[in-house]
């Protein structure tokens, strides 16, 4: 949230280390917040007043860091859960391991910092809490099941979340993003034969192209981030923001 502030919000942002969890941390770093950015390795961030090691499916970890921040630096005004993995595979074949994986990170990573994070809000009468999940939880992907499952599953999590949490005037919203030039990305575009083939679309893949003729940049997608955590967005809560110059075609 911004507005008045002594020393500038506090926001938490997951997977942080690079890509769109990155560019969300530059971005709110320029807008005078307090960020603390986590990863499971403490990333280089030069826009956040704190980095810090956060594996997002350790109850208790989650708790610690939650803790220590709010003592440290002040109430969480802001949660930005960045944090995800993406293991490709025919669901047939899949692994009961990256199943398992995929959701840990994806969707309880989300739950465990929610709770965290939500709970300490809902007393103090506000907060924002913003997921990031994918354009795949509104169309089904060849070759990533079990991806589209686990943000599906997260932007349900997050609506209901987001429920409960607004008589305590706390905002809970989610930004899917389509292709994005990040790492994850660029090892989905290798697969389809290159960035063009993404923006053309394949019909072998049931995969629509990019209408808007461009992968998105991770600034993108943190520009919306940042919008829904500010005033500007008061009144906007349970809401999706699809970020994937219209390749789902208004799904």
């Amino acid at each position: 949230m911004t507005g008045p502030h002594a020393a500038g919000p506090v926001a938490l942002v997951t997977g942080a280390a690079g890509g769109i969890g990155a560019a969300i941390v530059a971005h709110l770093g320029q807008q005078a917040y307090r960020v603390v950015a986590t990863d499971l390795h403490a990333p280089a961030a030069p826009h956040a007043a704190r980095a810090a090691a956060l594996d997002v499916t350790d109850a208790r970890r989650v708790e610690e860091l939650v803790d220590e921040i709010e003592r440290t630096l002040g109430p969480i005004d802001a949660l930005v859960n960045a944090a995800g993995i993406l293991r490709p595979g025919a669901l047939t074949t899949y692994s009961d391991e990256d199943w398992a994986r995929t959701f840990a990170v994806n969707t309880t990573g989300p739950f465990l910092t929610g709770r965290a994070v939500g709970r300490r809000m809902a007393p103090r009468g506000r907060g924002a809490i913003v997921t990031v999940t994918s354009n795949a939880a509104h169309v089904a992907r060849a070759g990533m099941g079990a991806y589209a499952a686990s943000k599906a599953a997260t932007a349900h999590l997050t609506r209901c979340l987001g429920l409960e949490l607004a008589p305590h005037g706390v905002r809970c919203n989610t930004v899917s993003p389509g292709s994005t030039d990040t790492r994850m990305g660029r090892q989905l575009w290798t697969e389809a034969h290159g960035a063009d083939a993404v923006i053309r679309g394949s019909l072998d893949a049931y995969r629509p192209g990019i209408p808007l003729g461009r992968i998105a940049q991770p600034q993108d997608v943190a520009g919306v981030v940042a919008f829904l955590l500010s005033d500007a967005a008061r009144h906007v809560t349970l809401q999706d923001v699809v970020v994937d110059g219209g390749a789902t075609l208004g799904a």
